[in-house]
């Protein structure tokens, strides 16, 4: 079976979330059966394992409709791709399409990173559910990263291919001594965008309240948005670390209080998974998919109101409570790992190239 992924969404110096479970995906696929890369930018390499690659134009380009033409050279079986909006036209290999959520239906402002027309189409693209189920028919099968949004494709009857959850997964950032001892100082870590769906503004008016709290906002920020969230609540505690390694991050995590999201809607939650693997509680909005991925460590709070935090991490001081947060998280986080979903990804592919199934699906196309 030959096997080709998707990496062109793969970032240049530092992943984001899509990008990041490319990288976990294919480590670990490789580790289990041969297979070749897609990559648009020789950069994107030094984010991938040193595996066979080759490569093609990037998804953002005009070729993007006729990229298959590209792949069929490598003479693939299976092709899968981190993303729904793969070129299929001219195809003759099996293909997986990834749909991680359903979050832009609701919040409609696309990533300020991409190009001005690519933001045009997103929004274009997002007002209506066709478009979607067009894309995701294209597909021999449908991966998606949790249960909360293999959920949503059922309800919103997004494709007729079948749906599988290959679950999304963080990297390891280091290996803290277990178990945890209660922080002296009540730090709190939030890392995400700043976009208006992430509702960072619950987050400093809660530590606001807080005044023995100090609030770290890890990701790269504005000089504009900085100095918004600073009015917001001038005697909140706020430090800005406006993008930090791994090895920074890991380090304040590992000296955490808790991990704080207050995001009203999310495809999975890597930076929760990042956190309890370090034994560092996360104190979460109360949305499905945190539900699913914070489980019974996790503390909930309303996102839409700041007291419902503060009470939130106010619980988290009782006797033990803290402990107890800590060493379940641990647990649950053990459930989300790289090499489990690449197995997951694996049985996927052996069976969309079973004998039979390629042979019936060019049938119907002649």
């Amino acid at each position: 079976m030959r096997i080709v992924v998707d990496c062109r969404y793969t970032r240049i110096g530092q992943h984001d979330g899509i990008s990041r479970f490319t990288a976990g995906i294919v480590t670990e696929l490789g580790k289990l059966h041969p297979l070749t890369m897609l990559v648009s930018d020789h950069r994107q390499l030094e984010m991938l394992p040193p595996y066979p690659w080759q490569l093609v134009s990037p998804p953002t380009s005009i070729r993007e409709p006729l990229v298959a033409l590209q792949v069929r050279k490598l003479r693939p079986d299976v092709v899968f791709t981190p993303m729904q909006t793969m070129g299929s036209w001219g195809r003759d290999y099996q293909l997986l399409l990834t749909l991680h959520d359903l979050i832009y239906y609701e919040n409609r402002t696309p990533p300020r990173d991409l190009p001005a027309p690519v933001r045009l189409l997103w929004r274009l693209y997002h007002l209506a559910w066709w478009p979607q189920r067009m894309l995701l028919n294209r597909a021999d099968a449908v991966v998606t990263v949790s249960e909360t949004t293999a959920g949503l494709i059922r309800e919103h009857h997004l494709t007729h291919r079948p749906v599988t959850v290959v679950s999304n997964a963080a990297d390891e950032l280091g290996r803290p001594e277990l178990p945890r001892r209660r922080p002296t100082v009540h730090r709190l870590v939030y890392m995400g965008s700043y976009m208006p769906y992430k509702n960072v503004d619950t987050l400093v008016l809660a530590v606001a309240a807080l005044p023995d709290h100090e609030l770290h906002l890890m990701s790269r920020i504005s000089r504009d948005e900085r100095e918004r969230l600073t009015r917001l609540a001038p005697g909140a505690r706020l430090v800005f670390h406006d993008g930090v390694t791994d090895a920074a991050y890991a380090e304040l995590l590992s000296d955490a209080t808790a991990l704080v999201h207050a995001s009203r809607a999310e495809g999975f939650g890597i930076p929760l998974v990042e956190a309890m693997r370090l034994g560092t509680p996360v104190v979460v909005s109360d949305i499905p998919i945190f539900r699913e991925i914070g489980g019974d460590a996790a503390l909930f709070f309303d996102p839409g109101d700041p007291e419902s935090l503060v009470a939130a991490l106010r619980a988290l001081r009782r006797d033990g409570e803290w402990e107890r947060r800590s060493a379940a998280s641990v647990a649950v986080a053990a459930r989300y790992d790289w090499a489990a979903s690449a197995e997951r990804l694996l049985e996927l592919m052996r069976a969309v190239v079973a004998p039979g199934t390629r042979t019936r699906r060019l049938r119907r196309r002649r």
